[in-house]
Parts: structure tokens; C-alpha cells; sequence
């Protein structure tokens, strides 16, 4: 018998392949049942979990209310994606990838949606003038960063950590192809950092918000649990730069927002109070 895959001219799917997470994903786009999402108090509602995309959104919320933004208050609802919560209908109409997170703006006459995480980070830093500069070149650096991150984490999530963690069995080369990946990119931060404070530049900016949740979670032995096989000791400069801003107090609020797994004492299923991160 051989073990080498020869894939048939249509590719058909096969629910019960697909490792871990196989029942949170379909290749059909749409509803699968209605049920509406909740609506809380505050302006801005979002749906999410407390996954590096998730986590990157409620960090931002709670460094804009650190800095006395108090219309920026939210609710952050807990999407149990496993349950399939991302197939309502509520959701995709919020998001019509299906993917978390997912927010709504209702502090006009008419809710505004935004999905991807990095669409979230930049309407927020416009709409509060925070945390995303205004001169050139600082603001196209700073775009730069956060679009990097979009583009390489699905390097990292969907290539390196679904086959080297979740895959339901390890085969070396999509391991070592997406391995190469991702040690290019913590390279390419490293180098980037050993000359400057933070990716854009002296200032905290969201390309930093969007990027430590994936990588410095990663330097920190908190992501795949793949610290030494990565040698990501050897990236000082990202890991100086991961501690900074893990430090920073709204960062330790946001990290715990929709998280229900892990440590007790970091984890809170929803959000609707400043309070409720107090305990």
C-alpha cells in the first residue's frame, strides 16, 4: 500500500478529515441556521473569541478606553466556534466569511459592520485618532506592519500551526515547508526591531496590536507549544519587544477577553462592563 496521495481530478469533502478543528470549517459560504445575535448597551457590539484575531480587537478597545475614550465602550459576546455559533444568521450577516471576529458600530442612525481583524484595528484607530500616525512616512509604515500580519499569519495559524499541532497526524513536509515560512518571518521582525522600538517605528501602533497576539504569543511559548522547535530564543529582539507589550496593563485586559480556556484567572467568557476585568 502506498502512502503517497494522488488527488482525484474533483476534489470532493470529506467531513470526517481535517484534524482538530474539521467541524468548524465547509467550503460552502452562508447560514446553516437563524438565530439573531444579541445587542448589549454599549456603541460598539462584537462577536468574537479569544484567539489571536479576536484578542487583537478587544486589546485595542481596552487601550482606547485606558486613554479616556469612554465612547468607546463595548460588549464583547463569546462565538462558540466549535458549537458552530459563526454559521447563524446573525453572524454572517455580520461577517459573511463565517470567520471571528465580527463587530458592529451602532453609535449612528444605521449599525455599520466590520469584519477582518485588520479592517477592525484601522476603523477604530480613524474613528478615535489613536494609534495610527498621521504623517508620512510613520502612517505608511505603520499600514505596512498591519498588512504584513494579515498576509503572513496564515503562514503561521493555517500552515505551520494546524500541521504541526492539530493536524491528525505529522507529515514532515508541509511541517518543514511552513517551518522555513515562519522562521523567515520572526527573522524578518527580529531585523526589523533591532533597530527601533516598536514595527512602526518609536510609537505603539496597531500594526504592533495586530502582530504581538500571533507572534509574540508565539516567542512567549504560548502558541503551538513550538518554542524550541522553532529556536525562537534566538529572536531576542521580538521576544525585548513581545515582554514590552505584553506588560502594558490594556494588553492583559484584552488578552482575557472571550478566553474559556486555560488559567481560570485569565479567562472571561463576555464582556460588557469595564468591572468585569477587575476580578
Amino acid at each position: 500500500m502506498s502512502d503517497i496521495y494522488t488527488p482525484p481530478k474533483v476534489w470532493s469533502w470529506d467531513k470526517h478529515s481535517g484534524g482538530k478543528f474539521a467541524a468548524i470549517n465547509r467550503p460552502i459560504a452562508g447560514a446553516t441556521h437563524d438565530k439573531a445575535l444579541p445587542v448589549g448597551q454599549h456603541p460598539f457590539q462584537l462577536y468574537s473569541l479569544g484567539t489571536p484575531n479576536g484578542v487583537k480587537v478587544t486589546i485595542m478597545f481596552e487601550e482606547l478606553l485606558a486613554l479616556g475614550h469612554s465612547d468607546a465602550e463595548y460588549d464583547a459576546w463569546l462565538i462558540n466556534i466549535e458549537a458552530g455559533a459563526q454559521f447563524s444568521s446573525g453572524f454572517v450577516e455580520v461577517n459573511p466569511n463565517s470567520k471571528i471576529p465580527a463587530l458592529v458600530d451602532r453609535r449612528g442612525a444605521e449599525p455599520v459592520r466590520i469584519f477582518e481583524s485588520g479592517a477592525m484595528l484601522m476603523y477604530l484607530a480613524e474613528a478615535f485618532n489613536e494609534f495610527l500616525p498621521t504623517t508620512v512616512p510613520e502612517r505608511s509604515e505603520c499600514l505596512s506592519w498591519l498588512f504584513w500580519q494579515m498576509g503572513s499569519t496564515p503562514f503561521l495559524g493555517g500552515g505551520f500551526g494546524h500541521f504541526y499541532a492539530y493536524a491528525p497526524e505529522k507529515y514532515e513536509y508541509p511541517i518543514n515547508r511552513f517551518a522555513m515560512e515562519v522562521k523567515r518571518q520572526l527573522d524578518v521582525l527580529d531585523q526589523t526591531l533591532a533597530t527601533r522600538e516598536y514595527l512602526a517605528g518609536d510609537s505603539y501602533s496597531i500594526a504592533d496590536m495586530a502582530t504581538h497576539p500571533w507572534y509574540g504569543t508565539l516567542v512567549s511559548g504560548s502558541l503551538y507549544s513550538a518554542q524550541e522547535f522553532l529556536d525562537v530564543a534566538s529572536y531576542s529582539n521580538v521576544i525585548r519587544w513581545a515582554e514590552q507589550i505584553q506588560a502594558r496593563p490594556a494588553v492583559q485586559r484584552g488578552l482575557r477577553v472571550n478566553r474559556v480556556w486555560g488559567d481560570k484567572s485569565r479567562q472571561l467568557a463576555a464582556r460588557h462592563n469595564a468591572s468585569d476585568l477587575d476580578n
